[in-house]
């Protein structure tokens, strides 16, 4: 007797058919999970993706112009810039007219400081001009505004102003690689050596960092491996000297280098007293890239050697021995088992380390000098102090892209996935 096929379906004890039940109770899973990972999700979006989009847009905005010159803008659009002569009167009009209303709501000086980012001189200018245009009631405004400042009757003032009128720019990211468009021709130029000083920040970071990064890994995997291979007690005890400098602030653990590492510090008055070097040969060995590099070193080391550790402390020491056993020297079967099974923590310690390197800004600050501080210091005093928030942007988008390439890179020769924690 053939079975029919409702007769066939699995069903539940409230008479719901089995499949539909799998689905609703995995459809609740998923939900109850993806409410679990809710918060870290909201806490990702505000603290690190909405920061990075301002960031981005920050990097090429330049509406300031626009929105508090708009008719000098747009009279602006039908003059031409190498004809060698200067715009009309109605563009000196609309400017004398957007001045004064700027300088009513106090916007002229932002105009001002904006353009001075990319030639100085305009700050002065604008704020100048806020004080002496109440005075022009009537035409001819072109004669009164050059009279108030001579800057005015010049080409070059208004080729700048024509240039970074538009709504968006490449200005901060050519600024950022030190370079320049020239107002008169629009080409891009390199800057002079003096006045070119970001790529010889990024070269020095990304330099700086990977020695650290080096630093800390040889000095960190005998330490991970003692801690791996000593006994569960022992281990315990001494990873609790690792992790000392957790509890100790930042600040303090840099000022104590500070103290170090002074030609007046407790090792160069060790160094005299044991006669290594005498008082007048005394190390510099702070407020420069050396300091930078000890302090760095010290502070990122536990970096380096918990992952290195986690990954030691899975390694089977019957490894070792199995191939010791088989003839290999202790040394040799140390390298050739020992120490490639290491690799998860040593990719994984590695990138911590380097990372956290180069986005470091208090220790190269307070100990680098001016040949040890890193591009993250530029990127601090465009922010807080300058205030041209728009290089700031366009330097960090430049660092950012720099970090993705590289993790990349590690990705493509090495594999995220063969980096481990433990």
């Amino acid at each position: 007797m053939e079975i029919s096929q409702e007769k066939s379906v699995l069903v539940t004890a409230d008479g719901t058919p089995l499949k539909i039940s799998l689905a609703r109770a995995q459809r609740r899973s998923k939900i109850v999970a993806f409410s679990m990972v809710l918060p870290l999700l909201i806490f990702i979006l505000i603290a690190f993706l909405i920061p990075i989009a301002d960031m981005l847009s920050l990097s090429v905005d330049n509406s300031i112009t626009k929105e508090i010159l708009p008719k000098s803008v747009i009279a602006l659009q039908n003059w031409d810039e190498t004809s060698g002569e200067l715009p009309d009167e109605v563009v000196f009009a609309a400017m004398v007219e957007e001045i004064k209303k700027a300088k009513i709501a106090r916007k002229h000086t932002r105009v001002g400081q904006r353009l001075n980012y990319e030639s100085s001189g305009f700050s002065s200018l604008f704020r100048k001009a806020g004080r002496k245009v109440k005075i022009i009631k009537k035409p001819p405004y072109k004669e009164a505004l050059i009279k108030s400042d001579k800057r005015w009757g010049q080409i070059y003032t208004w080729q700048v102003i024509k240039q970074f009128s538009t709504e968006y720019t490449d200005g901060y990211y050519l600024a950022a690689l030190d370079f320049k468009r020239n107002p008169t021709t629009g080409k891009v130029e390199s800057l002079p050596g003096k006045e070119s000083i970001y790529l010889k920040l990024f070269w020095r970071t990304m330099l700086l960092s990977s020695l650290i990064t080096f630093l800390t890994f040889i000095i960190g995997f005998p330490l991970a491996y003692m801690l791996a291979t000593v006994s569960t007690r022992l281990s315990n005890i001494l990873i609790i000297f690792v992790l000392l400098p957790f509890w100790t602030s930042l600040l303090v653990r840099t000022t104590s280098w500070i103290a170090l590492l002074q030609q007046e510090g407790v090792i160069n008055d060790f160094l005299v007293l044991v006669g290594i070097i005498n008082n007048d040969g005394r190390l510099a060995m702070i407020h420069n890239a050396t300091g930078t590099v000890v302090a760095m070193t010290h502070i990122l080391l536990p970096f380096m050697i918990l992952p290195l550790f986690s990954v030691m402390k899975t390694i089977p020491k019957s490894y070792v021995r199995a191939a010791v056993s088989l003839g290999a020297h202790p040394w040799k079967a140390f390298w050739k088992v020992y120490f490639p099974n290491t690799g998860p923590g040593i990719g994984a310690g590695s990138i911590l380390v380097f990372i956290i390197a180069i986005g470091y800004y208090i220790t190269p600050a307070l100990v680098g000098g001016s040949s040890g501080t890193f591009i993250s210091n530029r990127i601090a005093y465009h922010i807080s102090s300058s205030l041209n928030w728009g290089l700031g942007s366009a330097l960090g988008v430049i660092l950012l892209g720099i970090v993705l390439a590289l993790f990349m890179l590690y990705d493509r020769i090495v594999g995220i996935d063969n980096m481990k924690l433990g």
